[in-house]
This record gives structure tokens, C-alpha cells and sequence, in this order.
């Protein structure tokens, strides 16, 4: 789709990739940013709408569905990192991340996919992960809700196309964000990761694997699951 004068929402804008993602869209003409946040005083960048949004939610996001309704592009970017592991950590963490990334994803693209379209179609694009594809033992949940965000991205690309709305996946690994602030380990300029995502719904692109974290991971899902889990050469006592 053309990104100059789109009209885009990007949720989770208030920091990070979302921060990121909605200055590029500025830089490339977009005729409105709607940058979504629970706490909307906390956008601080020139030029965009800030807009009143938790997207786990239901109400929230029809408020939010009811004031943006002129949209043509929707950017899935907000999420959850709880490091919860999958047997002992809080199970509301655990939940919380499957709230956010696959239900709170599923309910942005049901409550705007019709305005989209009606609209004349246009984009969705959905910020994954290279844990979509491979688990962390130290952060089980994430990967769980993120794979789970994958498998949604993949369905809802089938439904959305017949309405003129095409969907990109992007899945990169760490970046330099506050997320990953106590990563120690390479990590991605988030601007740089924008940039290559709004490429690629420019494109129409249905994926952009961003980086050489993701580009391994996706060339491990042809292999053995040694390839992702080495420790699983070792056969267990």
C-alpha cells in the first residue's frame, strides 16, 4: 500500500519500536498518526494523534475503533515481556502475555478491519518475533503468546486479503529498546527495523525477517529441532 497520506494507527507508540515506527510514518507523508497508548500523555512525539488505548481491553479498543474510524493502516506493535517461564513463573504473567499478543491482536484487527475496508483496504502490520519460531526456557510465555500471534497473523492474512487488506509479519530479534535493556546480547536500531517494516508493507510483503537472529531461526524450522535446541542432542539421564 502507498504510506504517504495513509492514515495509520500504531499501538504501544509511546516508546520503543512503536515510537519508532510512527515518526517513520510521519517522515513518509502518512496524513494522520494515531499513536495508541494506555496512557496517552506519555506520546511525546510531534505530530501525532495520541489516542487512549489498552488493547487487552474490549472497550478501550471500540473507544479507540470509534475515534479512528478514517483508518487505513493498522500496526499491531504493542506487547507484553513478563519473562514468566511456563512452570513456575505467575501465571497471570503467563496470561497476561497471551492476552496481549494473540487476543489483544485478534480484537484491533475484528475492530478495524471493517473500517479498512470500508475505507477502500489497506494494511495490517503485526510486530512478531524470532520467539515466534524458537522458545527461551527463561521466557516460556512470551514465545507461547508470540507463536500463538504468528499462527493468527497467517489465518487472518487468508481473511483479510478478499477485503483489499494485506498483512505483513515482521519478526525480528533484539533491538535496543527498553524491552531488552537487560539483554546482553547484539541488538537491532529500532529505527532501522521501522524503516525495513514499513518497507515491506509498502510492498505488500507478507513477512520482513528483519534480521540475522530471525533469518537463523527461520532457516533452523527446516532442519532437525536440534538445529533450534541443541541441548536436545544430549540425551537426558
Amino acid at each position: 500500500m502507498e504510506i504517504r497520506n495513509a492514515v495509520a494507527l500504531v499501538t504501544g507508540a509511546n516508546r520503543g519500536l512503536g515510537r519508532h515506527l510512527a515518526a517513520a510514518l510521519l517522515e513518509r507523508g502518512a496524513a494522520k498518526v494515531y499513536a495508541g497508548a494506555r496512557n496517552p500523555d506519555a506520546v511525546d512525539l510531534p505530530g501525532v494523534t495520541p489516542l487512549k488505548l489498552d488493547i487487552t481491553d474490549p472497550a478501550s479498543v471500540a473507544a479507540a475503533a470509534a475515534a479512528a474510524s478514517d483508518l487505513t493502516l493498522l500496526i499491531n506493535n504493542a506487547g507484553s515481556s513478563t519473562r514468566a517461564a511456563l512452570l513456575e513463573g505467575d501465571m497471570a504473567d503467563i496470561r497476561l502475555e497471551m492476552e496481549t499478543h494473540y487476543y489483544g491482536t485478534l480484537a484491533m484487527t475484528r475492530a478495524f478491519a471493517p473500517l479498512i475496508a470500508a475505507n477502500g483496504g489497506g494494511a495490517v502490520l503485526n510486530v512478531l518475533s524470532a520467539l515466534s519460531w524458537v522458545a527461551l526456557p527463561s521466557s516460556g510465555g512470551y514465545s507461547a503468546g508470540k507463536s500463538a500471534e504468528w499462527a493468527l497473523t497467517n489465518a487472518l492474512r487468508l481473511e483479510l486479503g478478499p477485503r483489499g487488506i494485506t498483512t505483513t509479519a515482521l519478526h525480528v530479534g533484539y533491538m535496543d529498546t527498553d524491552m531488552a535493556a537487560h539483554v546482553d546480547e547484539p541488538k537491532s536500531d529500532p529505527a532501522v527495523i521501522a524503516a525495513l517494516a514499513l518497507d515491506g508493507v509498502a510492498a505488500g510483503a507478507p513477512e520482513v525477517v528483519a534480521d540475522e537472529t530471525s533469518r537463523n531461526v527461520r532457516r533452523g524450522l527446516s532442519g532437525d529441532l536440534t538445529a533450534l535446541y541443541p541441548q536436545l542432542a544430549t540425551p537426558v539421564a
